[in-house]
C-alpha cells in the first residue's frame, strides 16, 4: 500500500491524541517528566488553536487516571475526550475510533506511552487507515530506552513521521499573525 507525503501538521485538520499517560504507568517510564511537560504543553497548544483532543486510558482500574499534569489542561468543553480502552491500539477501540470519525479530521498527532505498544500500535493503525500520521517523539517514552527507540525506528517504515514539540506547536500555528502566537510563544520560551 502507498501513501502520499504527509504535509505540514495543520490545526484545522489534526487532533491531539494522548496515549495512556497515567498515574501507576507513567513514573516507570525513562523519561516520565519529559512526557508529562511536553504533553501539557501540546494539549494547552491544541486548546488554545482549537485542535480537539483524545485522551486514552488504559484499563484505569488498575493503570489510575490520567495524570494531573494532563487532566488539569484539558479543561471544560466538547473540544476534548478522555475515553477508556482495553485495546493496545486506541484505534481499534470502537469508541475511539467512533470520536475520532465524528470529528471529520485526518492527521493525528500522537503522544503517550509506551511507544513501543500503545502509541506504536494506534499510529500504524491509524496510518494503514489512510490518516497522516505524527508521533511527538519529545512527549512519548517507554519503560527501556532500547523499547523507545525500536518505535521510533520503526515508524519511518510505517509512514508515520517522528517529531518534535515545538514543530507541532510552530505548524499548528503557522503565522506569526495568527491570533495565539503570544500564547504559543509562552509555551516555547
Amino acid at each position: 500500500m502507498s501513501f502520499a507525503a504527509p504535509s505540514l501538521i495543520d490545526a484545522a485538520r489534526s487532533v491531539l491524541i494522548v496515549v495512556d499517560i497515567q498515574e501507576r504507568l507513567c513514573p516507570v517510564m525513562t523519561d516520565p517528566r519529559g512526557v508529562l511537560f511536553n504533553g501539557a504543553r501540546l494539549v494547552r497548544g491544541a486548546k488554545r488553536l482549537g485542535v480537539p483532543v483524545v485522551v486514552t486510558e488504559q484499563y484505569p482500574k488498575g493503570l489510575g487516571p490520567t495524570m494531573h499534569d494532563i487532566v488539569s489542561e484539558l479543561g471544560d468543553g466538547a473540544s476534548s475526550a478522555v475515553i477508556e480502552k482495553t485495546r493496545f491500539s486506541a484505534a481499534a477501540e470502537p469508541l475511539v475510533r467512533q470520536h475520532l470519525e465524528s470529528l471529520g479530521r485526518r492527521q493525528a498527532v500522537i503522544c503517550g506511552i509506551e511507544a513501543h505498544v500503545c502509541v506504536a500500535q494506534t499510529a500504524i493503525d491509524l496510518r494503514a487507515s489512510g490518516w497522516e500520521v505524527f508521533v511527538v517523539t519529545d512527549a512519548c517514552s517507554s519503560r527501556r530506552p532500547e523499547s523507545l527507540t525500536a518505535a521510533l525506528t520503526r515508524f519511518p517504515a510505517a509512514g508515520v513521521v517522528p517529531v518534535i514539540t515545538e514543530m507541532v506547536l510552530f505548524e499548528w500555528l503557522a503565522d506569526k499573525n495568527n491570533d495565539g502566537f503570544k500564547d504559543i510563544m509562552s509555551l516555547v520560551r
